[in-house]
């Protein structure tokens, strides 16, 4: 299966996660790679997630931690070793009491008469995260809520863009969010669909009934990747974005189980340090990025164990390990502590570069006719002498690397 993208080169933006709520930090102080992709197999999509990118849409792109305001770091649980703890587990158990029975809750009725339980059931994650889900549940039991879980491919309705204003307004104070805006940032997807062996959340729309919450997903290879989540403010009470992240770990296992044996983990977004505390922690929520000094976001790595990939060579590293070189400098490396940082540097390192090296073997489009693709060295097109074309070829090459530049067709 073939991958396509144009590559952007390297670019910069204004900071949202070191602002103000609804602001942008002044300046170009968040640093990137990135490439438009118009398809990725899911496979080279997992490659990429793993050197540190991301998407938004159908663009994607690489941090430059070294130089940005604030260092991401990709976060990834092992959804096979994950268990709950104790709060999480509770978290559970308090959403599924508030199904079965509404704001009263904690006055069960029939349980005044009914003997206390000698030992209470060992608690499943996958078992008890759908004890809430009206489609697990025997067709008698009597509940005060019917709530239902569906797994969908991206689309837009209004209900879910309405659901979307609703968040980034109140949540975010960004309230100047369109329609077109909305599906740029998460209906529109570059990744082609592949079937997996798993049925456990019925798919489809339901028909009936209040959208509570909205999770974005990528279902990889290798792992959950989350993109966002949003949620009506009225259920803010119920901690709904701790309960999607738990649901999705459970999902990785559930389709580890189903026969899917390379899948292994969530991947949480990224870990992001800023250089100060941010003024507002709900601001700082945006795109799933975590945020060390904010304790509204540190649930992340509350999930264990979790995993930090070093930003040079993207070994992975136990979280409780990065936590004193986090602490310590702004920008951190964990296999090679040296290269730490104490403010972001200020140019683009790229030492004495074997150019040819870099781009040997990847190729870009030299014509389509009749849906069949010619290709040419990427050294062969007419933007490689351009200087600046060049330097974004090189910029997007640099941040895949030569193995993984190779597998994704450039269409200039």
């Amino acid at each position: 299966m073939i991958s396509i993208a144009t590559p952007v080169g390297s670019g910069s933006s204004s900071c949202g996660y070191c602002s103000p709520p609804g602001e942008r930090r002044a300046g170009s102080s968040f640093k990137k790679a990135g490439l438009v992709a118009s398809r990725l197999s899911c496979g080279v999509y997992q490659k990429m997630i793993d050197r540190g990118w991301r998407r938004s849409g159908t663009y994607c792109y690489s941090p430059d931690s070294r130089r940005s305001c604030c260092p991401h770091y990709t976060i990834k649980l092992d959804a096979l070793a994950f268990k709950p703890s104790r709060s999480q587990r509770k978290l559970v158990n308090r959403w599924n009491r508030f199904i079965r029975l509404g704001d009263d809750m904690d006055i069960d009725q029939s349980s005044k008469t009914a003997p206390p339980p000698k030992q209470p059931p060992a608690f499943c994650l996958i078992s008890n995260i759908h004890l809430s889900e009206k489609a697990f549940l025997p067709e008698t039991e009597m509940l005060r809520h019917n709530f239902e879980v569906t797994l969908e491919h991206s689309s837009y309705t209004d209900e879910k863009y309405n659901l979307y204003v609703t968040y980034q307004t109140q949540i975010h104070h960004d309230p100047d969010k369109t329609p077109i805006d909305f599906k740029c940032f998460l209906v529109q997807t570059p990744l082609v669909h592949e079937a997996i062996p798993y049925s456990g959340i019925p798919p489809g729309h339901l028909p009936k009934h209040t959208l509570a919450a909205l999770g974005v997903i990528d279902i990889l290879p290798g792992c959950v990747s989350s993109v966002y989540f949003m949620y009506d403010p009225k259920w803010e009470k119920h901690s709904l974005g701790k309960l999607s992240a738990l649901r999705e770990a459970s999902l990785a296992k559930e389709i580890h189980d189903a026969g899917v044996p390379s899948m292994t983990a969530l991947y949480m977004g990224t870990y992001f340090r800023p250089v100060r505390p941010p003024i507002s922690s709900a601001n700082s929520m945006k795109r799933g990025y975590y945020i060390h000094t904010c304790a509204k976001m540190r649930y992340k790595g509350d999930y264990s164990p979790s995993y930090l990939a070093d930003p040079e060579d993207y070994t992975l590293h136990p979280l409780e390990s990065c936590i004193p070189l986090l602490d310590r400098y702004h920008y951190a490396t964990f296999t090679q502590p040296e290269h730490s940082l104490e403010s972001p540097a200020d140019i683009e390192v790229s030492g004495s570069e074997n150019v040819e090296g870099m781009v040997e073997g990847v190729q870009a489009i030299y014509s389509v006719q009749r849906k069949a693709l010619s290709l040419i060295p990427v050294t062969m097109t007419r933007q490689w002498e351009d200087a600046h074309d060049r330097e974004d070829i090189l910029s997007c090459v640099r941040a895949l690397g030569n193995d993984l530049a190779r597998e994704i067709v450039f269409h200039m």
